[in-house]
């Protein structure tokens, strides 16, 4: 690839190309930064950049369906859940535009034989690395909060993603942001580590897969750079009792086809107590089976295809791999047609199997039977991502006892699709450093200054 292009992966059209940028053109984003840091970043308020990004709120609600059929054209998001977005996306900048000032206030420190206060100071210029598959809530949650600190921003999509990214530039330049505080960069893969490396450059936030952290990260340790990564997820849905198991189930499917299943943070791995096992492994694999790909653009697709062809190709082999080594089919996902995928259910995985450390990155999910809670937390535990998970028992004693031994981020009890602004985002292990949104997202780039003072 030369460029940003956008392959719409429904139809198979190209659309939208735009070259990389120059190693000059480089230069010059992040002199940009470099002079928004000194200038605007050290003049403006909180108040005054909390207005600001309020108002990038007020233009995604008003721009909602161009802006959802943006995506939905980009990485094949049905139309529904294009629309969601944004409108999370959107939440995500009020939330911080309402709170900012109260969680940027000084803390008070006791201190004997004087005082001392915690000041919250903006750390720098940062770039942050951004995925494709929900192009406007994750810059909303990383650019959002850290313009408001005073944070320039020097931002790359993903090479897929060229609309999204030129929109979201103007759409920050249009409510008030300089257009040096919030800069779109057309970088290539080459790029990032010069970019890292740069002194003015004082953080990198990436999401996207682990051995992009991996690389980002060492690069970053190497210049002594602050860096947060949100990266892969095997999440499990561990059932371990149920006062409706077709409530159960639906949630279940609709943790595991959500974005196409096309989430970090998605229910993949089902993990079901023996007495449920078998009722629960029949109703969702009815129901996985009754929805198939379709029309992105229509507003009842509830699947859309996978984001390009070399996805439903890594996802294809996977599937292949698990079967050939021993793992049956409850539901064998019919033959690919290009980028549509078809939902597909797979157990008697055992760890052996290439499939059981695995993320599925589509519309694939795979079933453990257990016959104990220690069983049911030693499966969800045996993988090396702690992203999410999620807890399913009308007994909430034990979804807390179970929700302290799971080794991830985010524990959800008895829902899925509860994310929310205030909601810490983030993982363990090789799922990530760091946490996004809530109180503790705007924390992630800062100077907490201490100043003390005499009595």
């Amino acid at each position: 690839m030369t460029g940003f292009t956008v392959v719409d992966p429904f139809t198979g059209q190209t659309g939208t190309q735009v070259p990389f940028a120059s190693d000059q053109e480089v230069q010059a984003a992040i002199a940009q930064v470099d002079d928004a840091w000194s200038t605007w970043a050290r003049t403006s308020t909180v108040a005054e950049r909390a207005a600001a990004i309020a108002k990038v709120a007020e233009i995604h609600l008003a721009r909602v369906d161009e802006l959802a059929a943006i995506i939905t054209r980009e990485m094949g998001k049905p139309r529904a859940q294009a629309v969601g977005e944004v409108e999370f996306a959107a939440a995500i900048y009020q939330y911080y535009a309402d709170n900012a000032e109260a969680l940027l206030a000084d803390e008070p420190i006791a201190v004997e034989g004087g005082r001392a206060l915690l000041r919250k100071a903006a750390l720098g210029p940062l770039l942050g690395i951004m995925p494709w598959n929900f192009p406007y809530y994750q810059v909303a949650r990383f650019a959002g909060p850290n313009l408001i600190v005073g944070n320039p921003i020097l931002l790359k999509h993903a090479p897929q993603c060229p609309d999204s990214a030129r929109v979201q530039e103007e759409i920050f330049h249009e409510a008030g942001i300089p257009v040096n505080a919030y800069v779109n960069l057309f970088a290539s893969t080459e790029q990032i580590e010069p970019i890292i490396a740069d002194r003015r450059i004082r953080g990198v936030s990436l999401t996207g897969s682990e051995r992009a952290g991996a690389a980002v990260a060492e690069i970053a340790g190497r210049h002594l750079k602050k860096v947060a990564l949100e990266l892969g997820g095997s999440d499990p849905f561990i059932v371990l009792g149920s006062d409706d198991l077709d409530a159960t189930v639906e949630a279940a499917v609709a943790g595991r086809l959500d974005n196409g299943g096309q989430s970090c943070n998605a229910a993949k791995r089902f993990i079901v107590i023996d007495d449920l096992y078998d009722a629960f492994a029949e109703k969702f694999t009815a129901a996985i089976a009754q929805v198939a790909p379709a029309d992105p653009t229509s507003d009842d697709t509830e699947l859309g295809p996978l984001s390009s062809e070399a996805a439903a190709e890594r996802l294809d082999g996977q599937v292949k791999r698990a079967l050939e080594n021993g793992a049956t089919a409850l539901l064998a996902p019919q033959p690919r047609e290009g980028t549509k995928f078809f939902p597909g259910v797979l157990a008697d995985i055992d760890r052996a199997n290439p499939a059981f450390g695995e993320e599925f990155f589509g519309p694939v999910a795979s079933l453990y039977r257990v016959h104990s809670e220690d069983e049911a937390i030693e499966i969800a535990n045996a993988t090396d991502f702690g992203l999410g998970s999620y807890v399913f028992t009308p007994d909430e004693q034990q979804a807390l006892r179970v929700a302290d031994r799971i080794e991830a981020g985010m524990v959800f009890i008895n829902v899925v699709g509860a994310e929310a602004a205030e909601l810490p985002f983030g993982g363990v292990k090789q799922s990530g450093t760091g946490r996004e949104l809530g109180a503790v997202g705007i924390g992630e780039f800062l100077n907490r200054k201490m100043i003390r003072l005499p009595e």
